[in-house]
C-alpha cells in the first residue's frame, strides 16, 4: 500500500509559492492589457526605443563631434540621415546625445508638479475648512501669473544654472491645473463606503489619504504625470528657443535655438538640422501619449474589464 502511494505521489507537482503565481500571474496581466491596444504597445515600444537609444547611444559616439567645415550645412544622407550642422558636425550624433536630458528633466520636473498637485490637492480636500481655502486660494493666485512672462522675468534676474534647475523652476510651477483636478476627484472619493468605514475606524488622515484613496487614482494619476512630463518638455523646447535657457551641454532644445539663431533656415541642405531634434520631440510625446493608454486599462478596472 505504501508503495502505492509513494509511485502516485512521484506523478504531483508542489504547486508554485502564491507570491510567485500572484506575480507572474500580474505580469501577464499587464502585458495582455498593453498588448491589447496596438496604438498603445506601439508607442510603448518607440519610447523604450528612444530611451535605449538616448541613454546608450551616448557611450558610443565621440565626447567632442569633430567639426568639417567642408560639410556645413551638408544635406542628408544614409549615412549621416540629418546632414550637419553650422559647423560641420553630424546632426543625428546630437539627436542621440541630447535626448538624455530632455528625458530627465521632463520626467524630473512631472514628477515635482505632479507630486505637489496630488498631496496638497488631496488634503485640500479631505481636510475642507481652512486647510482648503489656504491652499485654492494659493492655486488660483499661481494660476493667474502666466508661466512665460514668469520664466522670462526669472531669466532676466536670475541665471538659471543647469537644465536640473529648469526642471524644479517647471515642476515648481507646473501643478496649479493638476491640483484642482485632484481636489474633485477627491471630493468625489472621499464619499465612497470604504472611506467612511476607514473614517469611523480612526485610521489616520496619512492612512486613509494614501491607502484608501490616491490608490483609486492610480490611473488618473498616470495620465497627468504624462500630460506633465509633455507639457514640460515643449515648455523646455520654448525656452531653449527664446534663448531663456541656459545655453550649456547638449539637447534638442539648444539644437533648435541654434539651428534658428545661426540661419539654417536660408541653407538649402539644412532641412534635417532643422528638423532633427523637432521630429525627435514629437515622436518621443507622441509615443508618451499613446503609452499611457496602455497603463491606463492596466490600472483603471473598468477599461480592463472592457
Amino acid at each position: 500500500m505504501a508503495s502505492i502511494v509513494d509511485a502516485g505521489s512521484t506523478n504531483l507537482q508542489a504547486p508554485p509559492p502564491p507570491e510567485q503565481g500572484k506575480e507572474a500571474g500580474a505580469f501577464r496581466l499587464a502585458l495582455r492589457a498593453l498588448m491589447r491596444s496596438r496604438t498603445g504597445f506601439v508607442g510603448f515600444l518607440v519610447f523604450t526605443g528612444i530611451v535605449l537609444v538616448c541613454f546608450i547611444g551616448p557611450f558610443f559616439t565621440p565626447d567632442n563631434l569633430p567639426s568639417d567645415t567642408s560639410k556645413i550645412y551638408g544635406p542628408a544622407s544614409w549615412s549621416h540621415p540629418f546632414g550637419f550642422d553650422s559647423e560641420g558636425r553630424d546632426v543625428f550624433v546630437q539627436v542621440v546625445d541630447g535626448g538624455r536630458t530632455v528625458i530627465l528633466v521632463g520626467f524630473l520636473a512631472a514628477a515635482i508638479s505632479t507630486t505637489i498637485a496630488v498631496v496638497f490637492g488631496a488634503l485640500a480636500a479631505y481636510l475642507g475648512g481652512r486647510v482648503d481655502s489656504i491652499i485654492v486660494t494659493a492655486t488660483d493666485i499661481v494660476l493667474t501669473v502666466p508661466s512665460i512672462v514668469l520664466l522670462a522675468v526669472l531669466a532676466a534676474f536670475y541665471r538659471v544654472g543647469s537644465a536640473w534647475a529648469l526642471a524644479v523652476i517647471l515642476g515648481v510651477l507646473g501643478w496649479p491645473g493638476l491640483l484642482r483636478a485632484v481636489r474633485a476627484q477627491v471630493f468625489s472619493l472621499k464619499e465612497r463606503e470604504y472611506v467612511e468605514a476607514a473614517r469611523l475606524l480612526d485610521l489616520g488622515t496619512p492612512r486613509i489619504v494614501l491607502r484608501e484613496i490616491l490608490p483609486n487614482m492610480s490611473s488618473f494619476i498616470l495620465m497627468n504625470f504624462v500630460i506633465g512630463m509633455t507639457n514640460a518638455i515643449y515648455a523646455m523646447a520654448g525656452l531653449y528657443l527664446l534663448g531663456l535657457a541656459p545655453m550649456e551641454g547638449s539637447n534638442w532644445g539648444i539644437m533648435i535655438n541654434f539651428a534658428w539663431t545661426r540661419g539654417a533656415i536660408f541653407f538649402e541642405g539644412s532641412l534635417g538640422y532643422i528638423l532633427g531634434p523637432v521630429l525627435a520631440i514629437c515622436i518621443l510625446q507622441l509615443s508618451l501619449v499613446t503609452m499611457a493608454r496602455s497603463f491606463e486599462e492596466i490600472l483603471n478596472p473598468r477599461l480592463r474589464n472592457n
